[in-house]
């Protein structure tokens, strides 16, 4: 079986919308390597975009998973529930940002939780306005597209956006976007267009994933508690790309010295299997009556039981220090690259959350083509890389946390060499 006829077989069979970045079919996995059909070795420097962070098929993961459907794969909690449903939600309470009581819900995509995040904030407030930042992603949900501040691809084409969604710019130094004028945007905001007083929440994501690895400032962070505690809305941090140990911390917010009201989890915390959740201050969470969150699959046994083997593996392997060292020693590289390759025009992150920019160094204007050069080059020499940012001009490094040695090395030296194949092409 070749790549080149599954990809045909794919044009035929799956709908165009369902984009690829490769026409590379896996075919095994384990912890950052992974071979395609062909045979071929690839290191994993996606991970599935932040899902696997404790590595593909961890031992530990798969031996939870293994046990639990030896005994039942799914009930529906809502139906007939399960102990490890509320144990994982006991551990997710304590261990989410925010010295109060806490509560969670299980769902089972990142979208979902958002979705469930505004909802429960609506509730609480008896308000239906949401502010979001430019550049953020939230999902492919009506509610989460809406929220999303990125028209190509998520928004075009698909109509009307839902009502009472209101963007501003997200902080961006490279790009001379400071927190005064965000936060001056937002007030701009709130005196032309939005009484303050209708907004249910403003969401965030600690960093931007699809917008482009930008980290939320501290001052930014700061400044929208202090304007939610002022006016009553919910602050909603979006974990989804940032969740588990990926920025250093269990959780990016954990870097913060403000708790949000809202965190929503998912990618990162099933290891590879679907599960996401909202966790938060016990009052609010509490808003909806009964039956008014969950879903057929929210929680679903084998989804908590591999949550809670990701979570002992984090701990047991020092997985927040880890992905701190590594981010180091990958910015590092960067920096050495940059000497010789000045379209490297900003290197940032917390963690193991590492964003390279692009730009032309003569206009300083973002170049996705050269960003696209990199990541082919990459491709071709073994390593799996993603691109985003609102320009298609960021690469951004999610590699297993857990990554061995001698692979992350090996990526480390492809990446320099796919950085001067690109540049002489």
């Amino acid at each position: 079986m070749l790549n080149a006829d599954v990809s045909r077989r794919r044009t035929e069979a799956v709908s165009r919308g369902v984009g690829m970045q490769t026409q590379i079919y896996a075919d095994r996995a384990l912890n950052a390597e992974i071979w395609d059909i062909e045979g071929r070795r690839y290191i994993d420097f996606a991970a599935g975009i932040a899902v696997v962070n404790t590595g593909h098929c961890h031992p530990k993961v798969m031996a939870a998973v293994a046990e639990q459907m030896g005994r039942f794969t799914h009930t529906c909690h809502q139906v007939l529930p399960y102990e490890n449903y509320i144990r994982l939600a006991e551990r997710l309470n304590a261990a989410a940002p925010g010295d109060f009581a806490k509560k969670t819900v299980f769902v089972t995509t990142g979208a979902e939780s958002v979705e469930n995040a505004i909802k429960i904030a609506r509730i609480h407030t008896g308000r239906s306005a949401v502010v979001a930042f430019g550049g953020g992603f939230h999902g492919r949900t009506f509610m989460t597209m809406s929220l999303t501040g990125k028209v190509e691809p998520y928004k075009k084409g698909f109509g009307t956006m839902m009502p009472e969604v209101y963007h501003v710019p997200f902080p961006q130094a490279l790009h001379g976007i400071s927190t005064e004028e965000a936060m001056a945007a937002l007030a701009r905001l709130f005196k032309a267009d939005l009484d303050p007083g209708r907004v249910a929440a403003i969401i965030f994501e600690p960093v931007q994933g699809e917008g482009g690895f930008y980290p939320a400032p501290p001052d930014l962070v700061r400044a929208i508690r202090q304007l939610c505690d002022a006016h009553g809305i919910v602050m909603i941090a979006d974990e989804v790309q940032t969740g588990f140990a990926r920025t250093g911390t269990l959780f990016a917010m954990h870097g913060y010295d403000v708790a949000p009201d809202l965190v929503t989890m998912a990618k990162g915390l099933g290891g590879g299997l679907p599960i996401a959740a909202v966790t938060g201050r016990a009052e609010i969470m509490d808003a909806a009556h009964p039956g008014g969150l969950g879903g057929t699959y929210g929680g679903n046994p084998l989804g908590i039981a591999a949550a809670h083997a990701v979570l002992d593996v984090i701990e047991e392997e020092n997985l927040c220090a880890r992905a701190t060292e590594l981010g180091s020693r990958l910015k590092q590289k960067l920096a050495e690259i940059r000497a010789t390759a000045p379209e490297i025009a900003d290197i940032r992150g917390p963690g193991f959350m590492v964003g390279a920019e692009f730009a032309d160094p003569g206009s300083k204007a973002p170049d996705a083509n050269f960003t696209n050069r990199v990541r082919e080059e990459a491709l071709k020499r073994g390593l799996i890389l993603l691109t985003c940012g609102v320009h298609g001009n960021v690469i951004r490094f999610l590699a297993p946390i857990t990554i061995p040695e001698p692979h992350f090395a090996e990526a480390l030296e492809i990446l320099e060499a796919s950085v001067a194949a690109a540049r002489q092409g």
